[in-house]
């Protein structure tokens, strides 16, 4: 009753805000909305303070908005002086979760988004608001008896948090710290709070337009050297992440008993039982595990403030969280670094005799981006990476999230930002070496079995994301190919599964509607020419299954090089193409049949594509909603190096209006004579005649003696001069930058609903859509 009452009493506190004009000076009336009775969760304080009571306040009580976020930032900033006492903990917390609520209806309106970067009104210091705010929060993120556990107690007991050195107080060992840590589940919960806020003062980046220079000011500050806290901050949250074990606690079924804060009993009995029981499954329902709300918002935090604008560094203040990541140089950090993102990005592919015994993360998105970010400023951590067939462990989860969601509308954006970490891999040679390590099929993967090695792996599930994938994928086929063609000079022996699979997509991508349907399709196949090009030149000795694949589906590649240009030939191609009403998928099998033309209706894909929609939870807010993507990069501008076959498309107007593009004799003519089809229609010359021959001179019917046949040929001195291997890189650029901003921004928008801290706001950078 008395919290009923309690709450009660604040919902008219809020409701007498928004209806009076006049300044509010009673300092009573402004503690109430902190005070530890009138909320236990965050979701209280959002659901007592709606958004349209927030709208209210700042278009008919602006003074009193103002106000209420000022006293706020006040208070923290009076706590944080006093080192947080135990008896303001709850107090603090509510005020913090409180400004959670309010400050993102601030940066909606674009009067309001400047307010934090004015001095507080009962201040003569001309200090940002923002700036102490950030000071504050920071302090408090390592503050004793809240956040961390003191060092000393008594009389030796630190006096204020001015003259701590954090260093001492980094939240988890791991990098650059070795001290033993304890897990403190209040100690967790309030660090979540605290990086909820953060996560939301840097938002103003998701509303501000694009042209607004000030739009990462929040992050620019927090990332500065004006923060003293930078290095043990970048330290503690990486740690956090890269040390969490979702499975490596305790006793069967923790999960379900106990909820997130764990009870003294509870905790002890997990203190004896980790040394006894590390990794039992079902674990994960027994006890409640404090850290993933933190891993997930220390994930969230991080990954945000290792984002910057493509600007030279004079323009903008450094930002010390990359400027760590990037000195990162010991081998044991990288080490305790791949190990932390492997563990957490295999997780979901873990199995066991028991169903449902093991915990499953949900915060892959979020590691995906984090790896990206470690690759990307940190090269040495990549060639780290690469050196061993650890790469593996990281290819094989990304191959599983990329083709688990290649169908889901919602989950486009997963399987980009999947397929743009391959590609950053796939422009080192040490990649597509391992990719020769033979696979152990795990299960988990949805692909046709077969017997082969990673590269194998790769090719099949890249095949079925252009096969099977939602149609919003096929912006990525040249990426997808262009991984292919990098690691191709190194693929020792493609399984039978892979040939196959690559020559289908020669003979999807080569049907002439397909090749006129757009001013760029013909792209793909000259990618894919380069890619037998490549293992016939560097790789034929153990290559095979690929060359008998060529020479039986042969007729593909006679017919692309016989391709007909002429206006009569174009035309009937396209009314083919338009006369369709179902798509026609060619099936792989062994016939040379002329492959006839297929369409999807509003789309130039010759395969047919699903949309099926996984939901979210019902208890999420955002269920069933997806945030809409910047437009896919081009590859040419991605990598660093192209080919000179790609400048044969049309005028950039041209292919912007592709509904009105018109293919010409000329234009076939331009592309066509630079097909690269020598190397393949020599190999076809010399071994074609010598397997019919062996075939009538001793009958043979069965494929396994033509393979031998192969295994033992050779084609040295016989084909044209081995062309030098181009490997595509990738490089920064703004488009692909503005891309990840985007998508990691709507993954963090769709992920925080526990509160739905950006729900219901008006957001500019990305769309908010229903799937």
């Amino acid at each position: 009753m008395g919290n009923a009452e309690t709450k009660g009493d604040f919902r008219k506190a809020v409701i007498d805000l928004t209806s009076k004009q006049s300044k509010i000076d009673d300092t009573a009336f402004w503690d109430q909305f902190w005070a530890a009775a009138n909320a236990t969760s965050a979701k209280d304080v959002f659901s007592m303070i709606t958004a349209a009571d927030v709208r209210s306040l700042r278009e008919n009580s602006p003074n009193n908005l103002a106000t209420l976020c000022s006293k706020a930032v006040e208070y923290l900033m009076k706590v944080r002086n006093n080192m947080v006492p135990a008896a303001e903990h709850k107090k603090t917390i509510n005020c913090v979760r409180l400004l959670t609520r309010l400050i993102p209806f601030t940066f909606e309106d674009a009067e309001w988004r400047g307010y934090f970067w004015s001095p507080l009104p009962t201040s003569d210091s001309k200090i940002p608001m923002a700036s102490s705010l950030l000071k504050a929060l920071s302090d408090m993120l390592f503050c004793p008896n809240f956040t961390v556990t003191p060092l000393k107690q008594g009389n030796d007991a630190l006096e204020s948090l001015s003259i701590l050195d954090s260093c001492e107080y980094i939240w988890q060992s791991g990098v650059g710290f070795t001290n033993k840590t304890t897990i403190n589940a209040e100690h967790d919960s309030n660090r979540t709070e605290i990086l909820k806020l953060l996560l939301t003062c840097f938002s103003e980046l998701i509303y501000a337009p694009v042209s607004d220079e000030n739009r990462m000011r929040w992050i620019q500050q927090f990332a500065s050297a004006d923060n003293r806290h930078v290095l043990p901050l970048f330290t503690s949250l990486l740690n956090v992440v890269c040390s969490y074990d979702p499975i490596g606690y305790g006793l069967p079924y923790n999960y379900l008993l106990v909820g997130d804060s764990r009870e003294p009993l509870v905790q002890a009995a997990l203190q004896v039982l980790i040394v006894i029981g590390y990794g039992l499954p079902y674990n994960y329902l027994l006890v409640g595990d404090s850290r993933e709300p933190l891993v997930q918002a220390a994930l969230q935090v991080l990954i945000v403030c290792l984002d910057r604008d493509n600007q030279p560094a004079s323009e903008e203040m450094d930002n010390f969280f990359i400027n760590y990541l990037s000195r990162l140089h010991r081998e044991d950090d990288f080490d305790f670094m791949l190990k932390g993102i492997t563990r957490l990005l295999n997780n979901p592919l873990q199995s066991s005799y028991l169903p449902n015994s093991i915990k499953k993360i949900s915060f892959h998105q979020e590691l995906l981006v984090l790896l990206w970010k470690c690759c990307e400023y940190n090269q040495k951590f990549m060639y780290y990476v690469l050196k061993t067939s650890d790469v593996l462990e990281i290819l094989v989860p990304i191959l599983y999230y990329i083709n688990d969601s290649r169908t889901d509308p919602a989950r486009v954006g997963l399987v980009h930002m999947g397929v743009f970490l391959i590609l950053l891999l796939s422009g080192e040679r040490n990649f597509g070496v391992r990719l020769n390590k033979p696979y152990t099929p795990r299960g988990t993967i949805d692909v046709q079995a077969f017997t082969g090695t990673h590269a194998d792996l790769l090719i099949i599930v890249f095949h079925k994301i252009i096969t099977t994938g939602n149609h919003r994928l096929q912006s990525l086929f040249d990426c997808l190919l262009t991984i292919v063609v990098n690691v191709s000079p190194y693929l020792k022996s493609l399984s039978m599964t892979a040939a196959n699979k690559l020559v289908h997509l020669v003979e999807a991508f080569s049907t002439p509607w397909f090749l006129f349907s757009s001013p760029t399709n013909h792209h793909l196949v000259f990618f894919l020419l380069e890619v037998f090009n490549n293992i016939i030149q560097y790789q034929f000795d153990g290559n095979s299954n690929l060359i008998y694949t060529i020479i039986r589906k042969r007729q593909v590649f006679y017919q692309l090089a016989n391709l007909s240009s002429d206006s009569v030939s174009i035309a009937k191609s396209l009314k083919n193409r338009k006369g369709k009403k179902e798509s026609n998928i060619p099936t792989e099998n062994p016939s040379t049949q002329p492959l006839s033309p297929e369409v999807l209706p509003r789309s130039s894909s010759p395969f047919a594509q699903g949309g099926n929609t996984n939901e979210a939870a019902a208890n999420n807010p955002m269920a069933g909603l997806k945030s809409s993507l910047a437009e896919t990069p081009q590859i040419n501008a991605m990598t660093d190096r192209s080919a000179d076959w790609s400048q044969t498309a049309a005028n950039p107007e041209d292919s912007e209006g592709q509904e009105q593009w018109v293919p010409t004799t000329e234009w076939i003519e331009s592309w066509k004579s630079k097909l690269p089809l020598q190397t393949i229609m020599r190999l076809l010359q010399v071994l074609v005649p010598q397997v019919e021959k062996i075939c009538i001179d001793k009958g043979l019917t069965d494929e396994s003696e033509i393979l031998k046949f192969l295994q033992h040929g050779t084609l040295v001195g016989l084909l044209p001069v081995p062309h030098p291997i181009l490997i595509r890189k990738y490089q920064a650029n703004v488009a692909t930058n503005h891309w990840f901003r985007t998508y990691m921004w709507g993954v963090n928008y769709l992920r925080n609903t526990d509160p739905p801290i950006w729900y219901d706001t008006e957001v500019n950078l990305f769309e908010i859509q229903r799937v």
